[in-house]
């Protein structure tokens, strides 16, 4: 009787473990026929140009207190040389430029959090940025310069800065020309705070992009500093992108060139500045 039993619960288990067996087989197959849209989804999330399409918006990185290049008019409204060129870039791309303004210094870690898809904001194209960045075909050339105040009489040159205050921000190229030449840095948030703290002597000098040097002084011609030395060597500036999209550069730069044989980059410069500073 007990063998009898023991038989019927041995074929019951052996036939329900069959069952059990069984279950899985038909499971890769509803597992295969749901992981093509899951992989399609895991390649537009690593093609960022295909996203950004998708959503019909490219966000911007900017300060919006860089004259002539990101600034506000007297309306209010976002403007400026860098402001045109991504708004057209955009436009060729085939979507809406959305602005997301920040200090410079905050710059690199909004784009490092995909805050935003790239910065337009004058960013030097330098090796150690493009090591963690990549980086567009240039679309600015210019130089820097050494500003002081005008009663200064004892700055000449680059190689006077030594053990002076230099207003500058932290992350700049131009940063590095006056740590370079012995400065003591003093941080600020952008290039019209540099301004202020030299107008009022609270720094001796700041060192700072030639274009946006000669734009203030015509909008101020009044404002009580000079210009006393260029730096030799040109700056190349681009639009910044975080590694790994080499598409949405791609795209940039195919904009860029567009834009460069149709006169319309030339056209922008001219506008800001009276000459094509692009090249």
């Amino acid at each position: 009787m007990k063998k009898g039993l023991f038989s019927v619960i041995v074929s019951t288990l052996v036939f329900a473990l069959a069952g059990c067996g069984a279950a899985p087989t038909s499971q890769p197959q509803q597992s295969q026929g749901s992981s093509t849209p899951a992989s399609a989804e895991t390649k537009q999330e690593q093609n960022l140009l295909d996203k950004v399409k998708a959503d019909g918006k490219l966000l911007i990185g900017t300060e919006g207190t860089y004259a002539p290049f990101t600034f506000h008019d007297q309306s209010g409204k976002l403007t400026g040389y860098d402001v045109d060129v991504v708004t057209e870039v955009a436009k060729r791309i085939g979507v809406e430029p959305v602005f997301q303004e920040t200090q410079w210094d905050a710059m690199f870690a909004g784009l490092d959090s995909k805050r935003f898809d790239v910065v337009a904001n004058q960013v030097g194209i330098r090796p150690d940025r493009q090591e963690k960045y990549d980086f567009s075909k240039a679309y600015t050339v210019s130089t820097a310069v050494l500003v002081t105040h005008k009663d200064n009489t004892t700055v000449k040159g680059f190689e006077d800065i030594k053990g002076l205050k230099a207003g500058q921000t932290l992350t700049s190229n131009l940063t590095d020309i006056a740590k370079k030449n012995g400065a003591e840095i003093v941080g600020v948030e952008g290039f019209n705070q540099a301004i202020d703290l030299l107008v009022s002597k609270r720094v001796d000098v700041t060192i700072n992009d030639g274009l946006s040097l000669l734009d203030f002084l015509k909008q101020k011609p009044d404002t009580p500093i000079k210009i006393v030395a260029k730096d030799p060597n040109v700056a190349e500036n681009g639009f910044m992108f975080r590694k790994g999209n080499p598409e949405l550069v791609e795209a940039f730069n195919k904009a860029l060139d567009d834009m460069t044989k149709d006169g319309t980059l030339k056209k922008i410069s001219e506008k800001w500045f009276g000459a094509d500073v692009s090249q």
